[in-house]
Order: C-alpha cells, then sequence, then structure tokens
C-alpha cells in the first residue's frame, strides 16, 4: 500500500501548470495550476520551459493532461445546464476545479488516496488557496474501501443526479477495482448525470513508435512506484460500460482528439496514440 502521497500526481500538475505558461493559445485555462505547485517549480516553467516537458513524449502528454481537464469541465457545464447539483472527482490529485468553482450550489467531492488528500491540503494552503464552504474531502483507497459507501458517508446525495470526472486513475488500478467503481457510477449518475474518464489502449496493438513510447512513460511511472496495470480495447470496453448500466457511450480516440481540441496549431501541440477519453452516461 502506497505510504506517501502521489509522485505522478505531481507530474500532472506540473505538465497543467506547463500548459498555462508554453502553449498559446492554451486548450485547457487554469489559473490556479501555477499557484497550486512548488513556487521553484512554477518559476522554473516560465525560465526553463524545456525542464517542464521539452520532449515529443512530455509533450504528447502535456496536451493529453490539458485535453482531458477541457472535457470533463465541458461536460460538466452541460451536465450543471440539465440540473446536475453534485461533482465527484475520482483521483482527484491535485486538480483545481473545486477552487474554481463559479457556482455556489454545485457541491464538490473530491476522492483521493489518504496520504494525496493530505499533502494536496498542504499544497492549498502553501499556495494561499482557499477551501470552499461547497468542497467536501473524500479519502478513500479504491483497491481496499468501498467509494459508494465512503461518498455516502461523506453527505453525497444518492437520490440526487452527479456529474464524476475520473481522470488519471485507471491505468493503475486492477479491472475488478474499475469495474467495481464503474458499476456504483452508473447508479449514481441519472439521466442528468454523466461520467468521464481517461484510459489507455492495449500497448500490444499500437505502432512501433507508440510503443516505443509507451515503454518509456511505463518504465517512468514504474521508476516512481505506481506502475500502470490495466488497458483496455475500447469497443471491449464500451461494451463492459453498457453491461454496468451506461446507455450511451462516446468514446474519442487520438485522432478524434486531435481534430477537435488541436487543429489549426501553429505550434503542432497534441496528442500520441496511448489516450482516448471516454463520456458515459445513462
Amino acid at each position: 500500500m502506497r505510504a506517501g502521497p502521489s509522485r505522478t500526481a505531481y507530474r500532472v500538475a506540473i505538465r497543467r501548470a506547463a500548459h498555462q505558461v508554453i502553449d498559446r493559445p492554451p486548450v485547457f485555462v487554469d489559473p490556479l495550476a501555477l499557484q497550486i505547485v512548488e513556487r521553484e517549480d512554477a518559476d522554473r516553467i516560465g525560465t526553463d520551459p524545456a525542464w517542464a516537458d521539452g520532449s515529443r513524449i512530455g509533450r504528447y502528454l502535456r496536451a493529453f493532461v490539458a485535453v482531458r481537464s477541457r472535457f470533463a469541465e465541458d461536460e460538466l457545464a452541460a451536465a450543471v445546464a440539465r440540473g446536475v447539483r453534485q461533482y465527484v472527482v475520482l483521483g482527484a490529485g491535485l486538480d483545481t476545479f473545486a477552487y474554481r468553482n463559479p457556482r455556489e450550489d454545485v457541491r464538490v467531492f473530491e476522492v483521493d488516496h489518504p496520504a494525496t488528500q493530505a499533502w494536496k491540503r498542504d499544497r492549498l494552503a502553501a499556495g494561499e488557496i482557499e477551501l470552499p464552504t461547497n468542497l467536501t474531502f473524500v479519502p478513500v483507497d479504491f483497491e481496499a474501501q468501498d467509494v459508494s459507501t465512503e461518498l455516502e458517508n461523506a453527505g453525497l446525495d444518492a437520490t440526487a443526479a452527479a456529474f464524476f470526472s475520473w481522470l488519471g486513475v485507471t491505468t493503475y488500478l486492477s479491472r475488478e477495482s474499475i469495474r467495481s467503481t464503474l458499476g456504483f457510477v452508473a447508479e449514481a449518475v441519472k439521466p442528468a448525470g454523466g461520467l468521464v474518464f481517461d484510459y489507455a489502449t492495449d500497448p500490444s496493438a499500437l505502432p512501433l513508435a507508440a510503443r516505443i513510447a509507451f515503454e518509456a512513460m511505463s518504465a517512468r511511472v514504474s521508476a516512481a512506484g505506481e506502475p500502470w496495470h490495466t488497458f483496455f480495447d475500447p469497443l471491449a470496453l464500451a461494451d463492459e460500460l453498457r453491461v454496468v448500466g451506461f446507455t450511451q457511450v462516446r468514446d474519442l480516440g487520438p485522432d478524434a482528439i486531435n481534430a477537435t481540441y488541436f487543429a489549426r496549431r501553429s505550434d503542432d501541440l497534441r496528442v500520441g496514440a496511448l489516450g482516448h477519453l471516454m463520456l458515459a452516461r445513462t
């Protein structure tokens, strides 16, 4: 069991912060992204952009980190327009939506490993980011605790619709934990809600160059003590989502992501071949 906070969560935060400085125009605007990382790291992004993400793989990852947050918050806004007033961020890491939330009537539940959540609260205090009254922290170990029980204990209204995001998490979990969480979410979202999550495709199906990039990234996260475990075939995953109760499934692969969010850019920012975005509703 992990004893300390997630190291990969901090690398995600660095990439989200770097996107605010390096990429013009940004795909995802987060005015707190630089504030929540260490001050010296925020300063270094401005003076040495290559430090944050100078390689091609790094740019792919930065683009994916930015676009998955954009996609999740766009779909959240659509859910709020449909009447949803509960937002659950599964595996919140250093996500900052709760502290930028423009609506006081939208309650946010941040779910994460207890060690990562305690570290985040330290980072929020260091960045002088205030805790909103409509935020609830829910410490959960996905592999050892029942997410639905912990959310119910934290005050999630099971009779009302909710919207969920689950970003940068599924590759680190067992298939059993993922299936259990998807089943709970399918019941919780109700017709007005929904779920956005990302996943990685089976690397054996990737072209040679993409497999080499995958091996490099996999070695990096393994060295950080957070190895990747689970990958999906897109068609099989869509079937699995329908089995657990979702009736509407929208899968965005790399080509669709690049065509929708990164077309006609002068800086060639784009995502790589591994990651997909998924929207599921009932």
